[in-house]
């Protein structure tokens, strides 16, 4: 029904554990992000080659590349303070040509046709001229991955702009016409404020090429934690319904994100899977 990836250093920075966690739990795709203790635009051409020996060594599949291109500030100067990079350094606007490049060069290794990106850290409310601003940015990199034979999706993040669901839908309606497609993700939508399900799906459905799954719960307070999936806040169970209707036939990944008291990023990960399973059992 459908096809179930991880983001790898959800389970661990050593990205062979990773693997063989993945064969374990009989998880056939790979999204890569963090190998070894770098981010994968930080990879040697050499570290990038032995990454995929190891996933075929496996009979495993890369599904993506989650790049950080476009984590980093509008205004083009260095970030005062910044959300989770994953393992990336830091780079302003004028590095993220080089960015780019490097995550194609990963996209062509890993024999993946799509790197996940972002629309910039988020400082203050979403105006038309700053969606106007990142429209423009867009169009060079959209240009660039066209001729490299690799689509981007942008993903929506909370400490980003385009952070839910309807935000990022205007983003893609402007930029569909280039290339443009999106990683959905209903828990970073969930910390933005929205009601991931149906509110920023129905949105963004036209444009959904990958989905990301995270779950948690938010308190009266305004304070999260990640629980596994099936035990927060996210109607997953209306999500899965709803994709499968409409016949999705991308990879949902997970995100993790959870760890268990006293436990592991693999446990957490494990827990998330095995909540996940249980909900496309239940599914119609």
């Amino acid at each position: 029904m459908f096809r179930l990836g991880i983001i790898t250093d959800e389970i661990s920075n050593d990205f062979t554990d990773a693997l063989n966690c993945m064969v374990e739990w009989a998880v056939p795709y790979a999204e890569i992000r963090g190998v070894n203790g770098k981010n994968v635009s930080d990879l040697s051409p050499e570290e990038m080659r032995q990454a995929k020996a190891a996933l075929d060594e496996r009979g495993l599949k890369a599904c993506g590349i989650a790049s950080p291109f476009f984590k980093c500030e509008l205004s083009g100067g260095a970030a005062q303070d910044t959300g989770a990079l994953h393992l990336a350094q830091d780079r302003t606007l004028d590095e993220q040509r080089d960015v780019l490049q490097r995550c194609i060069r990963a996209a062509h290794t890993f024999e993946v046709p799509t790197i996940r990106v972002f629309a910039f850290w988020r400082r203050g409310e979403t105006t038309p001229e700053i969606v106007e601003r990142i429209i423009e940015l867009f169009h060079e990199p959209l240009r660039t991955a066209k001729e490299a034979g690799v689509t981007l999706l942008l993903e929506n993040e909370h400490d980003c702009y385009m952070s839910t669901g309807e935000e990022t839908a205007i983003l893609l309606n402007a930029l569909a016409p280039e290339g443009l497609r999106c990683v959905w993700d209903p828990g970073n939508a969930y910390r933005a404020g929205e009601t991931p399900y149906p509110n920023g799906y129905e949105a963004l459905k036209p444009f959904i090429t990958h989905v990301h799954l995270k779950d948690l719960h938010v308190s009266e307070d305004g304070g999260y934690h990640w629980v596994p999936i099936g035990e927060g806040d996210i109607d997953y169970e209306g999500h899965l319904n709803a994709l499968n209707r409409d016949g999705y036939s991308g990879v949902i990944s997970l995100e993790t994100h959870y760890i268990p008291e006293g436990g592991t990023p693999a446990e957490g990960s494990a827990a998330a899977l095995s909540g996940l399973r249980t909900i496309i059992g239940r599914l119609k």
